[in-house]
C-alpha cells in the first residue's frame, strides 16, 4: 500500500513539472483561445489526477497522458460544435471529432499492450503508418495532417480509420514470420566486369539483410509488405531498402512487386550439376595435363614461362586451357566484349550461389586490369590473372591493375623498360608482377600470339585427338567449372602448391 502511495505521488509531481505547461499549449493549439486553452488543461489534469488517486499506475506514462488529453479535447471540440452549429451552422470538418469506433490506441494503453502496437505500427503501409503517427503520437488534427501530407480531408479520415481496422486486425493475431527471419540463409556471389566507384555490386551484396532479400524475390516476385513478414523487418526500413537496391540494378519493380535482377543458382541445382561434374573430373583433368605437356614441348616460342618456372606456370597454364578449349567448343557462356552499365561508372554482370552443404572444388576467379578514364586508355592489353581460392593464394593478389600498370608491365614484358615510369615500375615490383634479378625483369608467364595462334590452327595428330576427347567430356558436363581441374591436378600431384610461391601465380600477358 505504501508503495503505491509513493508511485502515485511521485507520478502526480512528474506531472505537474513535466506536463503542464505542454499541455496548455497543446490545448492552445487546438482551441486558438488562451482561456478557452486553460479552461481545457484544468479540465485534463483534473482527469489525469483523479485517476491515479483511484490508483491507476499506466505502463507507458507518457502515452497515458496525451491520449487523456486527446480525449477531453474531442469531448470539448464535439460539445463547441454542436453549440456553433445551433447558431452558425459551421461546416463539421472545421472541428475534431472522437470516433466513436474503439479506440486501438486507449485499448493498447489500458491493456499493457503498446509493444504490439510499435510492432503493428511497424508492419503496416506508409500511407496508413504516417497519418496514424501524426494523429496519435504527434497529436496532429486531421486538418494539419491533410495540409502537410497533400490530402483531402476525408482521406485522411478514411485511412485512419483504415488503419484502426488494419491495427486491431494485426493485435488480434500472431504474426507468422517467415524462417528468413530468424534463421537467415546465406548466397555467395561470382561478379565479372568493372566495379563501381563505390565499391558496388560487392560493397552492397555482402550485406546479410540483402541476402535474403535476393534469395525470397528469386523468380517470386513480392510486395514490401511481404518481405517485411517475411524477414522480420519493419516496413519503413524494409521499403527504403528495397528501393535503393532498385536505385544500384540489383532488383527489379514492376507495378508494387520486386524480384532479383540475376541469377541465382539454388542448392538442387548445384547438386545435380556437381554429381555431373564429378563423373568426368579425372578424365578430363588427365587429358587436359597431358595436352599441356605436349603442346609446350612442341614449340618452346608458344609460351615464355622462364621468369617464374614451369611449375609456377602451370598454374597459368591449366586454367587457360580449360577456358580456351570450352570457348573454342562453344560450350561455355564466355564472357561478354561489353557489360551492362551499372551506377558510378560500374560495368558488371552478378550470379548468385545458394550456399551448398556439399563440399564442392575451390572457386577460381579471375582479374584484369581497370581504366575508368578513357581517354587513359590508348592501347589495349591483353593482361589477366587466374584467381585460386585455395589456401588463401588469392589474398596474395591485388584486386586489380590500372592500365598504366598493365601497360607498363606489357612495355618491360616487350623489352621496352627504358619507356616506362618510375612510379609504376615500382608499384609492379611491389605486387610482384616484376623483380629484380639484376636488371628489372617480368614474373608472369608471357604468350606469344602469333606463335600461339599459327600452332592452335595447325596442331599435330595427337593433340587434335585429345582436343577432340575434350570436347566430348566437355558436352557430357557442360557446366564444369575450373576448379575442378584444378583440384584434380593438385591431388594428381601435377599442381604443386608451395607456401612461398609468388603471389602473381596465374598472371599472364599477351605479346
Amino acid at each position: 500500500m505504501q508503495g503505491t502511495i509513493e508511485m502515485r505521488d511521485r507520478l502526480i509531481n512528474e506531472f505537474v513539472e513535466n506536463y503542464m505547461e505542454k499541455l496548455f499549449y497543446f490545448c492552445l493549439k487546438k482551441t486558438g483561445k488562451h482561456i478557452e486553452a486553460e479552461d481545457l488543461t484544468q479540465d485534463i489534469a483534473l482527469q489525469i489526477i483523479t485517476a491515479l488517486d483511484k490508483g491507476t499506475i499506466p505502463t507507458s506514462f507518457s502515452a497515458w497522458i496525451w491520449q487523456i488529453a486527446r480525449n477531453r479535447y474531442s469531448v470539448w471540440a464535439k460539445e463547441k460544435h454542436h453549440r456553433n452549429e445551433s447558431v452558425t451552422g459551421s461546416d463539421i470538418n472545421d472541428y475534431e471529432i472522437e470516433d466513436g469506433s474503439e479506440n486501438i490506441l486507449d485499448e493498447m494503453i489500458h491493456t499493457e499492450q503498446m509493444t504490439l502496437l510499435r510492432r503493428e505500427l511497424a508492419f503496416i503501409k506508409s500511407d496508413y503508418r504516417n497519418i496514424v503517427v501524426a494523429y496519435y503520437m504527434e497529436n496532429k488534427h486531421v486538418r494539419e495532417i491533410a495540409e502537410s501530407l497533400s490530402l483531402p480531408i476525408n482521406t485522411v479520415k478514411s485511412r485512419l480509420l483504415r488503419a484502426r481496422e488494419i491495427l486491431k486486425e494485426g493485435m488480434d493475431m500472431a504474426r507468422e514470420f517467415g524462417k528468413r527471419s530468424y534463421d537467415p540463409e546465406q548466397i555467395a556471389f561470382v561478379q565479372n566486369g568493372r566495379d563501381g566507384k563505390n565499391g558496388q555490386p560487392w560493397s552492397i551484396i555482402t550485406h546479410l539483410l540483402y541476402k535474403n532479400i535476393f534469395l525470397e524475390t528469386y523468380e517470386n516476385p513480392q510486395t514490401a509488405e511481404e518481405l517485411a513478414l517475411e524477414l522480420g523487418i519493419a516496413l519503413p526500413y524494409m521499403e527504403d531498402e528495397l528501393e535503393f537496391l532498385v536505385r544500384e540494378q540489383l532488383l527489379t519493380k514492376s507495378e508494387n512487386k520486386y524480384q532479383t535482377a540475376f541469377e541465382i543458382i539454388s542448392k538442387e541445382e548445384q547438386r545435380k550439376k556437381h554429381d555431373n561434374n564429378i563423373k568426368i573430373q579425372k578424365a578430363l583433368t588427365d587429358k587436359i595435363c597431358e595436352l599441356i605437356d605436349i603442346y609446350i614441348n612442341e614449340d618452346g616460342s608458344k609460351v615464355n614461362y622462364d621468369y617464374v618456372g614451369y611449375e609456377a606456370a602451370k598454374w597459368t597454364l591449366i586454367v587457360r586451357a580449360f577456358d580456351w578449349l570450352q570457348e573454342t567448343n562453344n560450350i561455355s557462356k564466355g564472357y561478354p566484349k561489353s557489360y551492362p552499365s551499372r551506377p558510378d561508372d560500374g560495368a558488371w554482370i552478378l550470379t548468385g550461389y545458394e550456399t551448398i552443404d556439399f563440399e564442392k572444388p575451390k572457386f577460381v576467379g579471375q582479374h584484369g586490369y581497370l581504366s575508368h578514364d578513357k581517354n587513359e586508355v590508348k592501347k589495349d592489353i591483353d593482361f589477366s590473372q587466374f584467381k585460386f581460392f585455395f589456401k588463401n593464394i588469392q589474398e596474395k593478389t591485388p584486386m586489380n591493375l590500372s592500365w598504366m600498370e598493365a601497360y607498363t608491365l606489357w612495355l618491360v614484358c616487350s623489352g621496352q623498360t627504358e619507356a616506362c615510369e618510375k612510379s609504376y615500375l615500382e608499384k609492379l615490383l611491389e605486387y610482384g608482377y616484376l623483380k629484380k634479378d639484376g636488371s628489372i625483369i617480368p614474373n608472369v608467364v608471357i604468350f606469344n600470339r602469333d606463335a600461339v595462334k599459327s600452332h592452335s590452327e595447325q596442331l599435330s595428330e595427337r593433340l587434335s585427338s585429345l582436343k577432340e576427347d575434350i570436347y566430348s567430356l566437355f558436352k557430357q558436363a557442360p557446366d564444369i567449372e575450373r576448379g575442378y581441374v584444378v583440384d584434380q591436378a593438385i591431388a594428381d600431384g601435377w599442381l604443386i602448391y608451395d607456401e612461398n610461391m609468388t603471389n602473381t601465380i596465374g598472371a599472364y600477358i599477351y605479346l
